[in-house]
């Protein structure tokens, strides 16, 4: 019997339109022999929909037409109901659009990424690839993350974070601290956002300030790091999970600026011109587009770059993914400054764009054979079972219960 699979994407996101793109890439890789997908797409508003409409790309040029085309679903917040049900069911409807074995999620950035997703998924009791709550939401927050890693002995930048109230009530005292800590040029980020949406570099206290207030219009924390002059951006994937991973080969990402901006990544015209977002089989979109995503992206790859140097970022990259108790993909980014080939974390995605297709194809296996992305989804997909059987076998319940041990008469007040 096939597999139902959730195909997950959108959110309420300003990176909604890469979950899209990504989304749809996904479907082109899956094996529809083996899978039934249901694609369930998260519009801004926060609504759920499914409907076949969502697979043809250019249907996306005008939302409320797409919309309108489509059925509006839901999930219960029951554990164990794996239905997805209809909004507006026919009169005589069960209500279920479908039973789902699975959920494979291509959403990005906040209320998507951060833990806030998976907490649902989780409280439905329902396998999902990815990361848990908690490693999605430390791998998310770039100031937690770098906490972590610090205190794991992975080299991290130098960095200061604050909040926004911290920002509006005092900032004088602030830019006073940082300036202590930090010196020009730094580059200012929002604390949880992705995509390299909201980033800004600063070369002195003006532009900081102006990167700070750009920051904060899409966060409440805000962080800060000492901004790499002689740099050089490496990406690497890891799949798995936190005690059993391995990496992709390494990427040199291409800029047009001292940073990697969404432009670059998103709209840098790189690799083929109109490559399809899907295929004729299982009836996946067959309209082009010119935004492959991340894997339209300008790059050098696989790395080339000094002996030993790819190793030591593998190896970093697993450390990475293992302090952080990830499961699934991820894209691990990295920094190395020329100046002195000093290699630091940057940071982590653990949904990353493409699903990070473009570096698994290119990534040699033990046999001398590249992977195919239809392998690595199907990995993906078994690795979610895995842990949902593993899971199954923690203690949730004691198997007692303290209110049957009240004297009779008790009444109702009861010392804690």
């Amino acid at each position: 019997m096939k597999i139902t699979v959730g195909l997950l994407f959108g959110g309420r996101s300003v990176e909604n339109e890469i979950s899209v793109v990504t989304a749809l890439q996904t479907l082109e890789s899956m094996n529809k022999e083996k899978y039934n997908v249901v694609p369930i797409y998260i519009a801004k508003s926060g609504k759920w929909y499914t409907g076949e409409k969502l697979l043809i790309v250019a249907n996306y040029r005008d939302m409320k037409t797409l919309l309108n085309q489509c059925s509006e679903v839901y999930m219960r917040p029951v554990y164990g109901d794996k239905n997805l049900y209809l909004v507006k069911p026919g009169a005589f409807s069960s209500g279920v659009m479908a039973t789902l074995d699975v959920i494979l999620p291509t959403l990005h950035g906040t209320n998507c990424e951060d833990g806030t997703l998976q907490g649902v998924l989780t409280s439905i009791g329902i396998p999902f690839v990815g990361c848990n709550t908690l490693a999605s939401a430390n791998g998310m927050d770039k100031i937690t993350m770098k906490m972590i890693l610090k205190e794991c002995d992975i080299p991290v930048v130098d960095y200061f974070w604050f909040n926004d109230k911290e920002w509006y009530a005092g900032q004088d005292a602030v830019i006073a601290r940082l300036e202590a800590k930090l010196s020009y040029p730094v580059i200012v980020k929002p604390a949880n956002s992705g995509s390299s949406v909201g980033i800004k570099a600063a070369h002195n206290r003006d532009e900081l300030i102006e990167a700070v207030e750009y920051a904060a219009s899409f966060t409440t924390r805000v962080i800060v790091e000492r901004l790499v002059t002689q740099l050089k951006e490496v990406n690497c994937s890891v799949k798995g999970n936190y005690n059993d991973c391995e990496t992709s080969v390494c990427e040199v990402p291409k800029r047009s600026g001292e940073i990697l901006s969404y432009q670059d990544k998103y709209m840098s015209g790189g690799g083929s011109k109109g490559a399809k977002t899907g295929g004729a089989k299982g009836g996946a979109a067959s309209d082009s587009t010119e935004n492959e995503g991340m894997r339209s992206l300008q790059r050098e790859l696989p790395a080339k770059l000094p002996e030993g140097e790819t190793e030591r970022i593998q190896e970093l990259a697993r450390a990475t993914f293992r302090a952080l108790a990830c499961d699934g993909l991820s894209r691990i980014d990295f920094i190395i400054d020329e100046a002195d080939r000093s290699i630091y974390v940057n940071e982590i995605n653990t949904i990353p764009g493409s699903l990070s297709n473009y570096l698994w194809e290119a990534t040699e296996k033990l046999d001398g054979t590249n992977y195919r992305f239809s392998e690595v989804i199907d990995e993906l997909i078994d690795g979610a079972f895995a842990r949902s059987r593993e899971e199954g076998f923690k203690v949730t319940d004691f198997g007692g219960n303290i209110f049957a041990a009240m004297p009779a008469g008790g009444g109702s007040k009861m010392k804690i």
